[in-house]
């Protein structure tokens, strides 16, 4: 690809799609089927179809980073209303393109050249839309938005500061107990006042979506959300097998690994606020500032990989990446793309703790996977399946190891070892969050009461060594609420421990040839999307998580490599 010819993000023209512009493509897809004659023809059309499609997502995705850089800007709020208002119509049509596609007399020949598993994810596309639920698409995406806004305008004043939900949790890794207590105190203060606020809205996501299956002839909103995750090739049944092994297998060793943080500290008992910290000097941190890092970025990169290396710079220099945290800018951090500009974009909030690390490796994981299957026939082949996606992110965390002493030093052990407890002590949370989501939908008319009764439920199962003290919104069950997942992305948060899982697969081999697992790495990211989860994961010489025995090894060699005996 020419590189040159990819604009910096301050100067990207994307401009907004109107209805009678999205009618106007509409038809002109539409014409392009409707004269193909030949396979040739059909394949044009496809591909006329594909690149209109991608010009749209970019003013979609455009207008979604744009509200988040900012979500207090009225335009940008505004401008994000308006997509999500017209953006059923743009599902509708490309549902309409998809059933055509596979009724059609020559799909045959069609899956020949584009492959079947663009058939099998286009047959799960058309079962979760119809029509019957377009209004009700418009009400999630803004009851998310109203979640995403209310996190955002969080103002916490703190030791003469005032600081956001991002940027207070710097405060609650630090080495003081007094300062972590109290401003973990703080931050879960938030939620306790604006409990009202998070229950709405999140009651009346369960509703909607329990109303959405239905209308769409399904049990309850399990059943759809599997479907629009597009789970190819596994289901409840094994989600619930890979639960039962985090639980005999990790939840042991994260125990133990709960109690020897808490003789590491000097505590008689760990407390929640303690658990953040791992070393009494502290956490590891950068030790320097967003460019700083970004300079540390450049080198780490250029000594792995020349794709690495040479992508990097093009985010770099493109204004590609939005790292720093600010006032009214959403928390969290995410990777998208802009595909008709074939870049993608990363998002984050540095907030000078070592997870800048974890969350930048991570987001540049997705990235560089979508950077190097860009020039997949399909937008839809570009990225993987959810679950698949984040094998990248994740095993990009573990891969750059080797080069961690650019960002701490002498504290780069540290680091390492403290990021595969974490890793381990994730897998429990993880599966926590799955399960409570399981567990909501099958009773969508519960109470907030008992939503937060069905989270200590599952907290008592994973999370056993939980102690929230006196801090009335997790007493009460509520910790769930700062999970933007659940609110926005019911059903995905069960990908990252399917993806942890490989990502430890990828560190066990990378430890015994590191040059080896980051070529396997970077094969498996040009794959993009041309397989499901299990046959991507053997593409890479990966056991899938829900098999027998693919957590138990890796269990019992990091609990060697840690020191600990569950």
């Amino acid at each position: 690809m020419n590189t040159s010819a990819i604009p910096h993000f301050d100067d990207m023209q994307v401009p907004e799609w109107t209805d009678a512009d999205l009618k106007a493509t509409f038809v002109a897809i539409d014409e392009k089927f409707a004269r193909a004659q030949s396979v040739e023809d059909l394949i044009a059309a496809i591909r006329f179809w594909d690149g209109e499609q991608r010009r749209i997502s970019t003013w979609k995705e455009w207008v979604s980073v744009r509200f988040t850089q900012n979500t207090s800007d009225v335009t940008r709020k505004d401008a994000r209303e308006r997509m999500e208002a017209l953006w059923p119509s743009v599902t509708d049509h490309g549902v309409q393109i998809k059933r055509m596609l596979l009724n059609h007399a020559q799909r045959a020949e069609i899956e020949a050249f584009y492959g079947p598993e663009i058939f099998e994810k286009w047959t799960l596309d058309i079962a979760t839309f119809d029509p019957i639920i377009a209004d009700d698409l418009v009400e999630e995406s803004t009851l998310s938005a109203q979640y995403t806004e209310l996190m955002a305008s969080a103002e916490l004043p703190f030791r003469g500061e005032t600081l956001n939900l991002s940027t207070i949790l710097k405060f609650m890794q630090d080495s003081d107990r007094t300062v972590r207590e109290e401003a973990t105190a703080l931050y879960w203060g938030w939620f306790e006042t604006n409990r009202a606020e998070l229950d709405r809205i999140f009651g009346a996501l369960v509703t909607l979506r329990t109303n959405m299956a239905k209308k769409l002839g399904m049990p309850s909103h399990t059943e759809l959300g599997y479907l629009r995750m597009q789970r190819l090739d596994y289901g409840p049944a094994d989600v619930a097998k890979f639960r039962e092994q985090v639980r005999q297998y990790v939840v042991p060793l994260a125990q133990a690994l709960r109690r020897e943080q808490a003789q590491r500290l000097g505590l008689d008992e760990l407390m929640f606020w303690d658990e953040t910290v791992f070393d009494p000097s502290g956490n590891p941190a950068p030790q320097g500032d967003h460019d700083w890092m970004v300079e540390r970025a450049t080198e780490m990169f250029d000594a792995m990989h020349p794709e690495l290396s040479s992508f990097f710079r093009l985010l770099n220099e493109r204004g590609l990446m939005d790292l720093k945290s600010r006032q009214g800018k959403a928390g969290g951090g995410y990777c998208t793309a802009f595909l008709e500009f074939g870049v993608p974009f990363i998002y984050a909030n540095f907030n000078g703790t070592k997870g800048d690390v974890v969350v930048f490796t991570h987001e540049m994981g997705h990235a560089f996977q979508g950077w190097s299957s860009q020039n997949k026939p399909l937008m839809d082949q570009v990225w993987p399946t959810m679950e698949s996606a984040e094998i990248h992110s994740m095993s990009l965390e573990f891969l750059t190891w080797p080069h961690m002493e650019k960002f701490f030093g002498g504290d780069a052990d540290r680091f390492r070892r403290q990021h595969l407890a974490e890793t381990l002590l994730f897998l429990p949370y993880g599966v926590a969050v799955d399960h409570f989501q399981h567990l909501i939908y099958d009773r969508p008319d519960a109470t907030p009461e008992e939503r937060n009764a069905m989270w200590q439920e599952v907290e008592a199962l994973y999370l056993p060594w939980r102690n929230y003290g006196d801090i009335a919104a997790l007493k009460r069950g509520a910790a769930w609420q700062r999970q933007l997942h659940i609110y926005g992305m019911p059903f995905y948060y069960i990908d990252y421990t399917l993806a942890a899982t490989c990502a430890l697969q990828f560190w066990v081999r990378s430890e015994e040839n590191a040059d080896a697992a980051l070529a396997d790495y970077v094969k498996l990211c040009a794959r993009g999307g041309d397989a499901p989860f299990r046959e991507l994961c053997r593409s890479a010489g990966l056991r899938a998580p829900f098999d027998d025995g693919a957590l138990a090894g890796i269990a019992a060699h990091a609990a060697r490599v840690l020191g600990v005996s569950a």
